[in-house]
């Protein structure tokens, strides 16, 4: 069972782009491309089907920027991302991305063809939402990498009889697969400590015509083996708090530190370095940012000027809401550094709110870490169960999730229980089934501000209803799946494809041909 993780899955990627299922994922995707041909890329071909949603948004969203920088070696943070096209043709990588059918049955699908002077490999890899990836094939033989250990991959036409057994030998404490397609033949080892090539090289002497490639993990927390943890569900979560007598934030804490294999204090530890991030980045989205291919400019620094002025409608901690989310969608727009959470999308709802709260109500940072993490739970539930890809269920994944998650964290800064954190997320969810993903220009801007921000307000609302008694009704799990069902069941044209609703009006499209001409000039 693959359990996510809230630092993997959930809180994070910390990363630059507008989109982490597009820009993040695409740059992991593009990161194991360059181990499996050891670094050394030639040629590279990039294929996107035509139903899907990477082929009318790869060239506004990040993807091509997020991919090459990963052929390069760059991650997701590295300042010269927004260079990565001109390097990787400064580095003589030459590349051609070919759209059309090939029936692609997940709507983020890569498949992509690397080669040099001396080999050729090819993989599909699926990008699922929030910066998550998924390897699905090398060289057509099917395969599950995760990017979440480390991987040493033996590819040949046949090996020796008693091969398998050596290897399970050598690498005892390891997860070993064997795959077959045709006349290939893989042997994946798994392991969560980096492999020593001078400790395994000896017992493939003999074995023909060997490929051997190490593929390094892209996800900040490990799978090991047996991965195994407390609960994983809304209700096995409740039953574990009422047998072991825990605040939200404790649940949270137990459930991450089994499923990473790590210390409680370094769950917070975690959290809490998020935290710091967060706030850097408002402070630079009030400061002032700026990027050619956006449509909304400087906004944050207007609302603050007019909060301070008393111009606006006084709504309390509404307005700091507002000025913080609209700050943080304004540094991922120009690809400074956010963290997603749980997408780039929708990176303003819950981080901003947390530090608007934080500052009109001095709780201490270590109260918005532990606030955190029981956000990041939620997601946990969220993520089994649905997806954060908008190119699956639309805006409702991305702002929707955000605002369930902001919601239970609300309660808990305010002293709640487990059963109303769970409560509020339900109801939050509830308000905002069939948000739809429909980007003007093609870019993650409008309306997702005003989204981030109406999710911020229907958890906080949310959150007030619970604590005054009112009845959530639905459980958190059994919304969880009617949410999944109604996002899926959302047009193809308003998940994320730029082909209906706001995307598709006349303004809109004029916007996307001028930013289209201005960055061919």
């Amino acid at each position: 069972m693959n359990y996510p993780s809230i630092f993997n899955d959930v809180i994070g990627p910390v990363m630059r782009g507008p989109s982490s299922s597009h820009c993040a994922a695409s740059n992991r995707i593009g990161l194991i491309a360059g181990d499996l041909i050891g670094g050394n890329i030639r040629d590279v071909l990039i294929e996107f089907d035509v139903n899907g949603s990477l082929a009318t948004t790869h060239d506004t969203q990040g993807v091509d920027i997020g991919l090459f920088a990963g052929f390069l070696g760059w991650k997701i943070t590295d300042d010269r991302l927004l260079g990565s096209k001109s390097a990787l043709k400064q580095a003589g990588i030459n590349h051609q991305i070919k759209i059309h059918d090939f029936r692609a049955t997940h709507p983020n699908t890569y498949r992509i063809t690397l080669s040099n002077q001396n080999e050729s490999i090819s993989l599909q890899a699926l990008s699922t939402g929030g910066g998550i990836i998924k390897v699905t094939a090398l060289n057509q033989i099917p395969v599950n990498i995760f990017g979440d250990c480390h991987e040493l991959l033996l590819f040949a036409s046949s090996f020796p009889e008693d091969f398998l057994d050596s290897v399970k030998k050598e690498f005892s404490g390891c997860k070993i697969l064997r795959h077959q397609y045709q006349d290939q033949q893989l042997i994946e080892i798994k392991s969560i400590t980096a492999f020593r090539s001078e400790c395994y090289t000896h017992l493939f002497q003999d074995v023909k015509g060997l490929v051997i490639r190490q593929v390094k993990p892209v996800l900040p927390i490990l799978s090991t083996s047996s991965v195994a943890v407390p609960f994983d569900s809304p209700t096995s979560a409740l039953s574990y708090v009422k047998a072991h007598q825990l605040s939200p934030w404790q649940v949270a804490i137990a459930y991450e530190s089994a499923r990473g294999n790590i210390s409680e204090a370094a769950v917070i530890e975690k959290m809490a370095m998020i935290v710091v991030t967060i706030k850097k980045s408002i402070e630079q989205g009030l400061v002032g940012t700026s990027y050619s291919d956006r449509l909304l400019g400087y906004q944050s620094g207007q609302f603050q000027k007019q909060m301070k002025t008393k111009q606006l409608i006084e709504c309390g901690v509404v307005n700091h809401m507002v000025l913080n989310i609209t700050a943080l969608m304004e540094v991922k727009s120009a690809f400074g550094i956010i963290v997603a959470a749980p997408t780039a999308g929708s990176c303003g709802t819950l981080p901003g709110s947390m530090i608007a709260v934080q500052d009109c109500f001095d709780y201490s940072d270590l109260e918005i870490t532990k606030a955190m993490l029981v956000a990041g739970l939620i997601g946990v539930f969220i993520a089994k169960d649905s997806t954060f890809a908008a190119e699956v269920g639309g805006c409702q994944v991305e702002c929707g999730a955000a605002s369930g998650m902001l919601a239970a964290a609300f309660i808990s800064l305010n002293g709640g229980d487990f059963q109303q954190c769970l409560g509020a997320a339900s109801l939050a969810l509830q308000n905002i089934f069939g948000m739809t993903c429909d980007p003007v220009a093609n870019r993650v801007e409008v309306p997702c501000l005003g989204k981030n921000i109406l999710a911020a307000t229907n958890a906080l609302t949310s959150a007030n209803m619970i604590l005054a008694g009112f009845d959530a009704v639905i459980p958190l799990q059994e919304t969880i799946i009617a949410f999944d069902q109604v996002g899926r069941s959302l047009p193809r044209a308003l998940r994320c494809t730029g082909l209906g609703g706001l995307t598709m009006t006349e303004t809109s499209k004029r916007l996307e041909a001028t930013l289209t001409k201005n960055n061919q000039l």
